[in-house]
């Protein structure tokens, strides 16, 4: 049975995409007919791959769920993996932006506390909108070369706010390797994928403790004095 839904009217109902400020705007009334439809073809987009898997979604699928011709889309995006890359960063950033609004709701001198706001918004962001934390985790990996790269680009925004809470930690001390910092963002997306691909994916905030003691085994542990450096663009 392919997928037939519309986008969604109510906001509650849309997926992160459909949350991003500039998504938003444009799917309320009254706004430029073709920033509306790009804005219907992003969270239609963002709607059918979580229901369909990207592999199976089809751009049939995504211009009748958004109301929009098949001409008009490709008027717009080159490509489905256009379209789906696109969505993609626009979630990407709403889930930033809620990690960031926790860490900002805690004191500057509680870093421990800041790590674990931000790793439960992280947690439970995804964990109240399974759809896009599966595109963000596992569909992604199947979207071609530009959605790799995106993904790539995702892991770096994790690694340097792990390296620039680091540096706010801990200003005069020698950064670890920029590496380990990576090795940490993936090992939680990891974590997350494999709930997730499990049908667990209402636990994910029950990771948080588990996250936060790994981050601070890398943030306030010991550096071996034969791996330090400074940051990324050091490497």
């Amino acid at each position: 049975m392919r997928y037939t839904d519309a986008v969604p009217t109510s906001q509650k109902d849309r997926s992160l995409v459909g949350r991003h400020p500039e998504v938003q705007t444009r799917l309320a009334r009254g706004s430029v007919v073709s920033d509306s439809q790009r804005a219907r073809l992003l969270e239609a987009m963002a709607q059918v791959v979580s229901s369909e898997g990207y592999a199976a979604t089809t751009v049939s699928d995504v211009v009748r769920s958004a109301g929009v011709s098949r001409s008009t889309f490709y008027e717009l995006f080159e490509s489905k993996e256009q379209c789906f890359v696109e969505a993609y960063r626009h979630g990407i950033d709403v889930l930033f932006e809620e990690i960031r609004s926790a860490s900002r709701s805690v004191g500057d001198a509680d870093w421990e506390g800041q790590l674990r706001a931000s790793n439960k918004a992280f947690l439970a962001t995804l964990q109240g909108e399974p759809r896009f934390a599966r595109t963000y985790l596992i569909e992604i990996h199947t979207a071609g070369a530009a959605a790799l790269q995106a993904r790539s680009e995702t892991l770096l925004r994790f690694a340097d706010g792990f390296s620039h809470l680091y540096k706010r930690m801990r200003p005069d001390q020698s950064a670890p390797p920029y590496e380990a910092f990576v090795v940490l963002a993936a090992g939680f997306d990891q974590a997350v994928a494999e709930r997730v691909r499990s049908g667990k994916a209402d636990s994910l905030v029950e990771l948080e403790p588990v996250f936060t003691y790994c981050a601070m085994a890398i943030l306030a542990g010991p550096v071996p004095a034969s791996q330090k450096t400074t940051d990324r663009d050091s490497n």
